[in-house]
């Protein structure tokens, strides 16, 4: 293996949306930084197999925001 061409590898802390944490070795963030997650098996809709809707984010919730007056939601 080469030498310095590779990113530290440290533990870090990922919290879960429901708020239980496990700790994991990453190359995320430094060594002991919280990852906090805004989406996780636990309450996305693609693996819970419900409608539940996620919380609008970024560019589609400004979308929406821009054109709710049209009806498109």
């Amino acid at each position: 293996m080469k030498k310095d061409i590779h990113p530290e590898y440290h533990e870090i802390t990922v919290v879960m949306t429901d708020g239980t944490s496990f700790t994991t070795r990453s190359t995320w963030g430094k060594p002991g930084d919280k990852l906090t997650l805004d989406v996780d098996p636990k309450s996305h809709p693609a693996w819970i197999g419900g409608m539940t809707r996620v919380a609008d984010r970024g560019q589609v919730a400004k979308f929406r925001k821009r054109f709710r007056d049209f009806g498109l939601d």
